[in-house]
């Protein structure tokens, strides 16, 4: 075996060896602390761009909710239906006539001033009178709407929801028969029908009340008769609108009639049993009638019942024209709330819009605690210990981006401060003395729902031929 020459090289020490590792492992980690950092900017930055794109967005949903609040105001105003609409407007005139007068009586002395109040007056007038022009209109729009609610309510099958989940449906006799007298009576009050397709409804409807005589339908039967001999002799249609008119209505009497359509006797207001009428039955002392118990209208600290829901309304148009639309939509959204936490939360519905302007208003002065936010379509009235009962004392009235957080918070004491929840309670004492009622109130309701829950009878179904 040849032999190897080994030719030393220098020489290295552990302690140079080491040293020589410690330099190599930090490059090594500023290499990676590096990019490491340069990872956590790039997260961050995309974080804030994310964080500024969802404010973007919240601040465009929030604009166009307002737009979209504003453009449905303008349209209630512009088009009013319902009572709710009409007590916008009744509230834009009492505000517009209050702003005229501070106006006049400001800038105007003697004569003027008389003279300017006059034509305000007579401004309120006229703007009074096309209010009432308005609801002339809604409200025979609002009666054809609910006839025809009525007829398709009779006409509706019965529906129930089987074991396996699919809905039922069964026609009864009762039903067909009210869907046949609806189709009448739709057909009756078409427009542009031709001579003998109006004569053919007549002879429908004619064959259809003779099956019963008495006074009504004798009458309807000769009314018939008379259109039709009309119609023969060339009479124009705006001579026979008046006659048309009598055969709707004696007709429509005639289907919400149990007599002639069975079907109607469970959508009547009126009670067919004479003695249910004795039953819940007050006294209104402003129009001197006798009214069921849902024609009143009751606060939460009423001790007596009062004046009825349309007395109050007018006393709102004539004086004080007040708009609770406000509030309304407020109430709506906390019952709504309440109903999705599901634990038997009662005392949110037994509060009306007067008990809800009383705790908004003299209570939390209208704005939020946290921002003193004033705007009504904003707040929420929530709940200020999450884990109790909503109650006007353990609420809190917040903006909706107050709430979320708000139900977010754990410890009250230690996130908001002892002075600031001392503050809470102080309100809570005085809504707790104000609705001093309301929790037997809600006790009395549940006791009943509990007693209608044990006692109830499960309705059987009818046995016949059924759809699906």
């Amino acid at each position: 075996m040849p032999d190897k020459l080994v030719v030393p090289g220098m020489y290295t020490t552990a302690a140079e060896y080491h040293e020589k590792r410690l330099r190599a492992v930090i490059v090594l980690q500023s290499y990676f602390r590096r990019w490491q950092a340069k990872h956590h900017v790039l997260t961050l930055k995309e974080d804030l761009k994310k964080r500024k794109e969802w404010e973007r967005q919240e601040e465009m949903r929030k604009i166009r909710e307002k737009e979209e609040r504003i453009r449905k105001e303008f349209e209630r105003r512009m088009n009013p239906r319902t009572k709710e609409d009409f007590d916008l407007l009744y509230h834009a005139l009492e505000k517009w006539r209050k702003e005229e007068l501070a106006v006049i009586d400001s800038t105007m002395t003697g004569a003027t001033r008389k003279a300017a109040l006059c034509h305000l007056l007579d401004q309120e007038t006229q703007l009074i009178a096309a209010i009432g022009r308005h609801k002339l209109q809604a409200d025979t729009e609002n009666k054809q709407r609910s006839v025809q609610n009525f007829l398709d309510k009779a006409a509706a099958p019965r529906r129930w929801k089987s074991a396996d989940g699919k809905y039922m449906e069964m026609d009864t006799a009762y039903t067909v028969r009210a869907r046949e007298l609806r189709d009448i009576f739709n057909s009756l009050n078409m427009g542009y029908l031709t001579q003998d397709e109006r004569l053919d409804a007549l002879l429908t409807l004619k064959h259809t009340v003779k099956e019963h005589d008495c006074k009504l339908t004798q009458e309807i039967i000769e009314l018939i008769d008379r259109e039709a001999d009309l119609l023969m002799r060339g009479t124009k249609e705006a001579n026979l609108e008046g006659l048309r008119k009598r055969i709707s209505t004696l007709f429509l009497q005639y289907i919400k009639t149990p007599t002639f359509n069975a079907e109607a006797a469970r959508l009547l207001k009126v009670p067919q049993d004479p003695s249910t009428l004795r039953q819940n039955i007050y006294f209104c002392p402003s129009c001197g009638s006798y009214l069921p118990s849902t024609e009143f209208q009751l606060s939460s600290n009423s001790t007596v019942v009062g004046r009825c829901r349309r007395c109050v309304k007018l006393d709102n148009e004539g004086r004080v024209r007040e708009d609770f639309s406000h509030y309304r939509y407020m109430l709506k959204a906390l019952r709504r709330s309440e109903e999705a936490a599901q634990d038997g939360s009662r005392i949110a519905f037994l509060l009306q819009e007067a008990d809800l302007r009383y705790l908004v208003e003299d209570i939390w002065n209208s704005q939020s605690t946290l921002s003193a936010w004033s705007d009504l379509y904003d707040l929420v009235l929530v709940r200020w210990d999450r884990d109790e009962e909503w109650a006007p004392w353990n609420c809190i009235l917040l903006t909706k981006d107050e709430a979320t957080s708000h139900f977010q918070v754990e410890n009250l004491e230690k996130n908001y401060g002892r002075v600031f929840c001392h503050k809470i309670r102080t309100k809570h004492t005085l809504a707790r003395n104000y609705f001093s009622r309301l929790p037997g109130m809600a006790k009395a309701m549940r006791a009943k729902s509990h007693t209608g829950a044990t006692n109830g009878v499960i309705p059987t179904k009818p046995t016949a031929a059924v759809r699906t």
